[in-house]
């Protein structure tokens, strides 16, 4: 799995290694998310910082880990995204379902809220 792993008191931050999250990662890495998910973890933070290229299919995949989350209380906070994943957000409105922030210093901020 193409993916750092950092937990923090009761927030875990995954840093997505490679520069692509296209297809043949989407499907592994919601797996991975969804393993810790069924552990316990509910508040999760995903850095893009590497990735380049972020594709529909890891779009899905990314919902699918929200939906997930929401019926358990779970925040997932995307961070670190660049110029074009986030225009790829804006247009298609999905900044409007999830939490965008800069940096992983400023997601803590909304699993206080």
């Amino acid at each position: 799995m193409d993916v750092e792993k950092e937990n923090f008191s009761d927030v875990m931050v995954l840093t997505l290694v490679a520069k692509d999250a296209n297809l043949s990662r989407s499907d592994i890495f919601k797996e991975y998310v969804f393993e810790e998910i069924e552990s316990g973890e509910s508040n999760i933070v995903i850095s893009f910082e590497n990735v380049e290229y972020l594709d529909s299919s890891f779009l899905g995949a990314l919902v699918a880990i929200l939906k997930k989350l929401t019926p358990i209380g779970g925040k997932l906070v995307l961070v670190e995204l660049n110029n074009d994943i986030q225009n790829l957000f804006e247009l298609t409105r999905l900044d409007k379902i999830f939490i965008i922030r800069n940096s992983v210093d400023s997601a803590y901020i909304e699993f206080k809220k």
